[in-house]
């Protein structure tokens, strides 16, 4: 048994993670209890499902959980954050936030009122109390969605799946007959609250059908598209340029004037990145690293400079990187291990 007086409070989902996450705990002989947080109402029946699957877990697991509602905390801080971003025409990453303000913010609170000494969630990522590191299972490393949460909660954290497989994970739920339909569950959207296409969130709030200009790069206009919030850097498709002959890619949008610049691919890669908002795990002001750019980006060799503000940074890149957007999160990496973030607000 491991630590088996302490106490720890599991982040219930209903998904196949969290429940596995809790079964493993009570195994090492943790004292667990549950809380699962209602954060939004955009779909149908989604706390229901969520809260039956549990239901049964704790059941199986003779555990008490908690129900705390925290929907009007998520829409300023998180689902506002992800609407106004869009329109301001950048690219926001709420998962991202969700986890600094709302999972390692209020419910890691919630667990310390509690009492409990620790936090779980099901994550695919490591820590030492000091630094996240990547999972095992690389394709289900969530690390880059951990860059901005606050350092001092590292040391109350677990992620009991990060020495696991997906696979393996699921395989553990599947061999248990209480938690089998949890186990066959598909994996859940990368964001709770958009079901389909991020568009249609924005349709709730604002009217994104608004045709507008396509220009070039010299600021011509060159064709039409369908509404600005429709795109972000590097997509290629879903606007029109007369004549175009090759491919052309968005490199920038104007949510003022409704317009966005296209350009062929050989003009999209950037070399230099502005960051601000900096969630820094090491002190050092200058330092080389490798930085994710977005999630499914690639880990870019860079040289990183903290600006004398220390809210914000220069990243120079050691290769050119396409498709990046303002908005996005900037995350740094020393080996698999995350060293820092910062939001990207501009690139050259």
């Amino acid at each position: 048994m491991i630590q088996n007086n302490k106490k720890v409070m599991v982040g219930l989902s209903g998904g196949v993670d969290s429940s596995v996450t809790a079964y493993l705990l009570q195994k090492e002989g943790y004292e667990v209890q549950g809380v699962y947080m209602k954060l939004h109402n955009i779909i149908d029946g989604y706390h229901e499902a969520n809260l039956e699957a549990i239901e049964k877990v704790s059941k199986f697991l003779n555990i008490k959980y908690d129900v705390i509602d925290l929907t009007d905390k998520f829409k300023a801080e998180v689902y506002d954050y992800f609407v106004d971003g869009y329109k301001d025409g950048i690219t926001p990453n709420p998962c991202v936030i969700c986890n600094r303000q709302i999972k390692f913010g209020s419910m890691f609170d919630f667990a310390m009122e509690k009492g409990c000494d620790f936090l779980a969630t099901g994550h695919y990522a490591k820590t030492d109390g000091e630094f996240v590191y990547e999972a095992d299972d690389k394709s289900k490393d969530q690390s880059y969605f951990l860059g901005k949460i606050n350092k001092d909660v590292l040391k109350k954290v677990i992620f009991p799946t990060s020495s696991y497989t997906k696979d393996e994970i699921r395989k553990i739920a599947l061999e248990i007959p209480q938690f089998k339909a949890i186990g066959e569950k598909k994996d859940s959207q990368e964001i709770c609250f958009v079901e389909g296409e991020y568009t249609d969130i924005l349709k709730l709030h604002t009217n994104i059908e608004q045709k507008g200009d396509t220009l070039d790069e010299d600021g011509n206009v060159v064709g039409h598209h369908k509404g600005y919030m429709h795109y972000t850097i590097g997509k290629r498709k879903g606007f029109y340029v007369h004549g175009a002959h090759e491919p052309h890619f968005v490199k920038a949008i104007d949510a003022t004037n409704n317009t966005i610049t296209v350009c062929k691919k050989d003009a999209l890669g950037v070399n230099e990145v502005l960051i601000n908002n900096l969630n820094m795990f090491i002190d050092n002001t200058k330092f080389t690293s490798t930085v994710k750019l977005r999630f499914r980006s690639f880990a870019c060799p860079c040289d990183v400079e903290i600006n004398s503000d220390n809210q914000t940074a220069i990243i120079k890149l050691k290769q050119s990187v396409f498709g990046v957007a303002s908005g996005q999160i900037a995350v740094f990496y020393d080996g698999d291990k995350v060293i820092g973030s910062g939001e990207i607000i501009s690139t050259n």
